[in-house]
């Protein structure tokens, strides 16, 4: 547990002002690694997926994945990036287990693409992140720590390690320091993650599932005295997996840094561990500069230049990127800025989308993913998608309703079934016998019990308050667990009532 001293966020943000910067790791989906043939399976049994090159064996060369440079291509074009007519690669050279050359193929002084920008809205206000850089480097393997309590290296019996991982296309989206944004900064690191990531969706050079480390962030804050011309000292928070995380970690440092600095404590650039559990940082080692990397060309790989040709095509093949299909189906559907802007920061666009794909009403598949389904998100404490339930799904449950096969009320117990792995929402509906009970014996029955049970307000109704008949419903639906439908029940009562 940490035994940092926070700072209240407001006290934070009055006399401080933050700037953050993202580092952006994202796996890129290719079948083979970067620098050879070896598959990219997740998964796979350790160890198994390896060969010469990519365990850096004596004598073996590699040769760059040109699928590879094409996704970073265009991850840059629809970034606005420049890019680049010449550029190579480099050996960042440091020493780590999961590293099995002793040093990583990336790119240095000469990125594939640089000068980008992407524009994100919080609460209505755009704030543009500017991109330094886009390049292109192969992932390190993976360090298993075995035998401690948290799977860190402290404390752990001994360590193995996997290489299946090494090798893999990794893409680094690096972004200028960003300031100004006072007290939004936390959201504001959020959004830009959160349109990253649709962007690289729409791009399909990524699955980009954080849980499975295919984007991974790390978050650099730092605090300075408001109306200081000079920034704080920075920390790195390492390899941050959920955009929720990211809000978090932003949130943390900036309260822990602003009371480390009101007692008059230097702070140190260093990385630092988030831990999901508690929402805290924790030390991990200082920080190293360029120089400690001791950069220097690729003697093994020839350099890289797009012919611009090629590059204009890449451009043109872009598909729809994310904020111009959210200005048209803000057109089609008829929303407003702010509704728009609700379902984006429910991170429910694309979950909506798929709904309406399958069938549904945009209104309808809106109001459940909105409502009943954010608020079951929020009690379990996951994000909206990591509900066990798909857009299809959510589509047959709106059908449903639209068929009056189920009502609202009915509908949310088929949602139970469903999230408890019941099976589909018409398969929860035929189990639990969920229908909605139409005119019939049955309802009938229930229909003339309420009635002979409630004989002042049957005296109401036809005494002229009409309105009274709503509580003979309430007691129809309550006999029949909600399973009648209100407007037969509502006919058949004026029907037997009034005459």
């Amino acid at each position: 547990m940490s035994t940092d001293r926070l700072l209240e966020f407001d006290d934070v943000v009055a006399r401080y002002e933050p700037v953050f910067g993202l580092e952006t790791h994202v796996e890129l989906g290719t079948a083979s690694k970067m620098f050879c043939g070896c598959a990219t399976t997740f998964g796979a049994e350790p160890n198994t997926q390896t060969c010469p090159v990519c365990l850096a064996l004596p004598g073996a060369l590699p040769v760059a994945n040109a699928t590879a440079i094409e996704d970073t291509i265009r991850i840059g074009l629809a970034l606005g990036c420049r890019i680049a007519t010449w550029s190579r690669f480099a050996r960042k050279n440091y020493f780590y287990p999961d590293i099995p050359k002793g040093f990583q193929t990336s790119q240095y002084d000469e990125p594939l693409c640089t000068a980008g920008h992407l524009d994100v809205e919080v609460d209505g206000e755009t704030y543009r992140v500017e991109i330094e850089r886009v390049h292109l480097e192969e992932d390190t393997g993976k360090n298993l720590h075995v035998g401690g309590a948290t799977g860190r290296i402290h404390g752990a019996d001994h360590s193995l390690v996997d290489f299946n991982r090494a090798g893999i296309p990794l893409v680094e989206i690096v972004t200028r320091p960003v300031p100004g944004v006072g007290a939004k900064a936390p959201e504001v690191a959020r959004a830009y993650v959160a349109e990253l990531r649709e962007i690289l969706l729409a791009l399909g050079v990524s699955e980009v599932r954080m849980e499975q480390g295919n984007l991974r962030c790390d978050v650099n804050t730092s605090l300075a005295p408001v109306g200081s011309l000079e920034w704080g000292t920075r920390t790195e928070t390492k390899n941050v997996n959920s955009l929720r995380s990211v809000e978090r970690s932003v949130r943390y440092e900036m309260r822990r840094q602003a009371a480390l600095l009101d007692d008059g404590v230097r702070i140190l650039q260093e990385t630092r561990h988030f831990h999901e559990d508690t929402g805290s940082t924790s030390a991990g080692r200082s920080k190293e500069e360029a120089t400690d990397y001791r950069y220097f060309p690729e003697p093994d790989l020839v350099p890289i230049a797009p012919d611009a040709a090629w590059v204009e095509q890449l451009r043109a093949a872009l598909p729809e990127l994310p904020a111009a299909r959210r200005a048209r189906l803000r057109e089609e559907w008829g929303l407003s800025d702010t509704e728009m802007a609700w379902l984006v920061n429910a991170d429910a666009l694309g979950l909506v989308t798929d709904t309406v794909a399958a069938g549904a009403d945009p209104a309808d598949a809106r109001k459940w993913w909105l409502g009943e389904l954010s608020r079951r998100a929020k009690d379990d404490g996951v994000e909206l998608a990591e509900l066990a339930i798909t857009p299809a799904q959510v589509a047959e449950l709106c059908a449903l309703v639209v068929a009056g096969t189920v009502n609202d009320q009915l509908a949310r117990q088929v949602l139970d079934g469903v999230l408890a792995g019941e099976g589909s929402p018409q398969q929860v509906v035929d189990s639990r016998g969920l229908a909605v009970m139409g005119e019939s014996d049955e309802l009938g029955a229930a229909v003339d019990a309420a009635i002979a049970g409630a004989p002042e307000v049957v005296e109401k109704v036809r005494g002229g308050k009409v309105a009274a008949l709503g509580a003979l419903v309430g007691a129809v639906m309550k006999e029949t667990r909600g399973k009648a439908d209100a407007a037969t029940v509502r006919r058949m009562l004026e029907e037997r009532v009034l005459g």
